[in-house]
């Protein structure tokens, strides 16, 4: 595929998405109940879908990248997980500095009232993923890893032969369903009020933290681009599908296959290291959630119970954060889910600020997802410098016959 195409590929993505957006919200200040009840069951089954394909893309994809990595995959690993948990950390310690600063000039309306309830499915099947995402992770990982060290090349090229099969599954049904269940999304934030009644408090709230993760995805590309002599903006510039993509189901794990097709249009992105890092990060790497709640949770501090945390109390928390972090499901709210026993444990939050930081964080998480999801390119970048500057990981000789940049 010429350049050309690659980029007008990308641009009518991106319009499909934005036009998912822009109709999801003109349904759904317009639907009545009945209309919703029927957009409510197609976001419920597009999304069965698209998470249940999830585990499969991860292990269809790293594990075969690993056995292309040869000696270089347990380093890698390492690596990967080394720089996602530097990064959460990194995010939060920068909200965790900003929020001192800043929130005890904030005023912030702490009613989360009045929201108009999304009725039910009017039809629902379940289709469960067949692991959890993090089994998936250490399943492809296991799989890679012990092919190497056995050296079985045939299963080697069922691998390969796996990838190429999702690979398919995720061009030609998943990707083009994803503005449908981004319409189907944006239509249930409108109908039950998020993005009318709860706007002040949206947009108060959120313009900070988005700043935050404009400064963090500078910081991360930046970094990145020190550490690999490449342009970073090669990277960042392909990678506004993904984040539409994010924005508009709130997921890292759901954005992976998009993800997946921008970093591999980048000219200074290998596909072996794409294809390890791309899915790894949408699995550990959530800087922009990690950012977010930790502000948020200061914010809250200061609402509910009159004070911020003490400083020694978010030094525990952001340490511990970063390793929660690392084990939350790449799916909506799991970073928050997933961090609930040390906000709780640690932050000493009752009940009441545990709702109203589940709340919140609710109205952000598709930018917190977008960040996560955009970030993981810098990371990528990073390892590109790290294990193949000189393009060495781009010679080995590949089992695989499908290529996804043909």
């Amino acid at each position: 595929m010429s350049n050309g195409s690659k980029r007008k590929g990308e641009f009518g993505l991106i319009i499909q998405l934005v036009i998912g957006i822009v109709a999801g919200v003109v349904i759904g200040l317009m639907a009545n109940e009945a209309a919703m009840e029927v957009v409510a069951t197609i976001k419920h089954l597009l999304g069965q879908f698209i998470f249940y394909t999830v585990p499969l893309v991860i292990i269809a994809f790293i594990a075969p990248a690993i056995t292309r990595l040869g000696q270089n995959a347990s380093k890698m690993l390492g690596a990967g997980v080394s720089i996602a948990y530097l990064s959460a950390v990194g995010a939060a310690t920068m909200a965790c500095v900003a929020g001192y600063m800043i929130i005890p000039h904030l005023s912030i309306a702490s009613e989360m009232e009045g929201l108009k309830e999304i009725p039910k499915v009017v039809f629902q099947l379940n289709i469960p993923p067949i692991m959890p995402v993090m089994t998936a992770l250490v399943t492809a990982i296991m799989l890679g890893v012990s092919t190497l060290w056995s050296k079985a090349k045939t299963f080697e090229k069922i691998l390969c032969e796996f990838e190429g099969i999702m690979m398919q599954v995720v061009t030609k049904i998943v990707i083009p369903v994803l503005p449908f269940f981004i319409a189907a999304t944006f239509a249930g934030l409108a109908y039950e009020g998020s993005l009318t009644k709860q706007l002040p408090v949206f947009l108060q709230v959120i313009a900070i933290v988005l700043v935050g993760h404009g400064v963090w995805l500078a910081v991360l590309y930046t970094l990145a681009g020190i550490i690999s002599g490449r342009n970073p903006m090669e990277v960042l510039r392909h990678y506004s599908p993904a984040y539409l993509t994010a924005v508009g189901t709130m997921s890292s794990a759901a954005t992976l296959p998009v993800a997946l097709e921008c970093a591999s249009k980048s000219k200074v992105l290998g596909r072996n290291t794409v294809e390890f890092m791309v899915p790894l990060g949408a699995t550990i790497h959530l800087c922009g959630s990690v950012l977010t709640e930790t502000f948020f949770a200061m914010t809250i501090s200061q609402i509910l119970y009159g004070t911020l945390p003490e400083l020694s109390t978010m030094m525990l928390f952001i340490v511990l954060f970063g390793v929660f972090a690392i084990g939350a499901p790449g799916v909506p709210g799991g970073t928050v889910m997933a961090s609930l026993g040390i906000v709780v444990g640690v932050l000493g939050f009752d009940p009441a600020g545990v709702a109203l930081l589940l709340a919140v964080f609710a109205l952000q998480d598709s930018f917190g997802t977008a960040c996560n999801v955009t970030g993981d390119g810098a990371l990528a970048l990073m390892l590109e410098g790290f294990f193949n500057r000189r393009g060495q990981l781009d010679k080995s000789v590949s089992a695989c016959a499908t290529s996804s940049n043909e």
